[in-house]
């Protein structure tokens, strides 16, 4: 299937590891041109290189470097057709009334205040033009909480709530707002939360409808899609790809 990315620019944030990764070397696949953004300058010049993107060095957490990036990826590749809002999720927590203040102002700076304002500044220039494809990595937390994730549980649903004001503002311009909702998926970050990835498959195999974990390709082939010509039609949705293992509809 031809999805109608050649030549587009894409910005994906969070693009050097894991999900986000997956999803920039999905695009690249598709033919578009890839401007990979992370925090640590050594992995987004590897990454670019080896998926034939562009590499910026964009902290989330700089609600200051949002300009920067924008002015810097359009100067470079053009304006901005896809953009990908992926982070690292935030520090686990046993208790909803521990975190502190700055803990949950930073969690709400990088999960919601940071992607909206990349939005502020790309989707007028999309409506104009015609096209336009924002596509948030969120998690099935953003439809049912889970424990010792407070920081996620809260802030997550922020982020959707208003990509869902965008989409209905924006449909009839052609510029579509998505999200993808992973559960458990095979990265760093889940070997780690686990102890191991053998030990976090194992988990899987005894908790997750489809007993395995999800792979990050799995999530980026259903981004890929969301980022396409050929979805359109599709605004406004948080797609589930967590092996069965929510139990809301």
């Amino acid at each position: 299937m031809d999805l109608g990315l050649t030549d587009r620019v894409a910005l994906v944030t969070g693009a050097t590891r894991g999900i986000g990764r997956a999803i920039a070397e999905a695009l690249a696949a598709e033919g578009a041109r890839v401007a990979v953004a992370a925090r640590t300058p050594q992995a987004v010049n590897e990454t670019a290189r080896a998926i034939g993107g562009d590499g910026f060095v964009f902290d989330s957490a700089d609600l200051t470097a949002v300009d920067e990036l924008v002015d810097a990826v359009q100067a470079r590749l053009g304006a901005i057709d896809v953009y990908v809002a992926n982070t690292g999720g935030p520090p686990r927590v046993s208790d909803p009334l521990e975190p502190s203040a700055e803990q949950w102002e930073a969690a709400h700076r990088e999960l919601v205040v940071s992607p909206m304002l990349v939005m502020r500044r790309i989707v007028p220039g999309m409506r104009e033009r015609g096209f336009g494809r924002v596509v948030a990595v969120s998690s099935m937390v953003a439809r049912e909480p889970l424990d010792g994730l407070a920081l996620s549980n809260v802030n997550r649903p922020g982020l959707l709530a208003g990509m869902k004001l965008l989409a209905r503002d924006c449909a009839a311009d052609g510029v579509t707002f998505n999200a993808v909702l992973p559960g458990r998926i095979a990265t760093d970050r889940m070997a780690s939360g686990y102890g191991s990835m053998d030990a976090a498959q194992a988990a899987a195999h005894d908790e997750v409808p489809a007993r395995r974990l999800g792979m990050p390709r799995e999530v980026a082939d259903a981004a890929a899609f969301l980022c396409s010509e050929r979805a359109g039609y599709v605004t406004g949705q948080s797609l589930l790809i967590d092996g069965g293992l929510t139990r809301s509809w």
